[in-house]
Formats: structure tokens, C-alpha cells, sequence
């Protein structure tokens, strides 16, 4: 039987990816942003490559808060800078 991948798109490079291939970033119902090692949380999430290309641009235009309509915290940035090893 074949089992199919789920593919996901990054909020930058808007690339379809394999979900482990990308990290997710979630908004839960309390207005938190996180980093969602799990990638079972509840809320609205958004996917970015493990690449320090799209992270850059991620900061650069803001596509993460444009996402969740809210500024996301300096501390979920610092998170993101660590899961891709810059």
C-alpha cells in the first residue's frame, strides 16, 4: 500500500516540503507563539525550512507575523536560530 507523505509549504520560500524537512511554528487559541518540536499542537501553524535562507528572509519581511497577525516574540526567533544551527 502506498502511504503518502504529507507535504507542507514554508511561509517564505513557499516551497512544498516533507513536514520533517521544515520546522513548525504555531499560534494557539491564548495568542502564544511557539516552537512546535511535536508538530501536534493545536492552533494556527505555519511551516519554515530548516535554512538559513529562509530564516533571513523571514525577518526581513515579517512573514511570520503577517502569518498570525500578531508580532511575534524575539524569543521564538532566537528558537528558530538554534533549530537551523546559524
Amino acid at each position: 500500500m502506498n502511504k503518502k507523505i504529507p507535504l507542507r509549504m514554508c511561509v517564505v520560500c513557499k516551497q512544498m516540503k516533507e513536514k520533517k524537512d521544515l520546522i513548525k511554528i504555531v499560534k494557539n487559541k491564548n495568542g502564544e507563539v511557539f516552537i512546535d518540536n511535536s508538530y501536534k499542537a493545536n492552533g494556527r501553524g505555519a511551516y519554515i525550512c530548516k535554512d538559513k535562507t529562509c530564516f533571513e528572509k523571514c525577518l526581513k519581511s515579517k512573514a511570520l507575523n503577517r502569518t498570525f497577525k500578531c508580532e511575534v516574540p524575539e524569543e521564538v526567533f532566537k528558537q528558530l536560530e538554534k533549530e537551523i544551527n546559524i
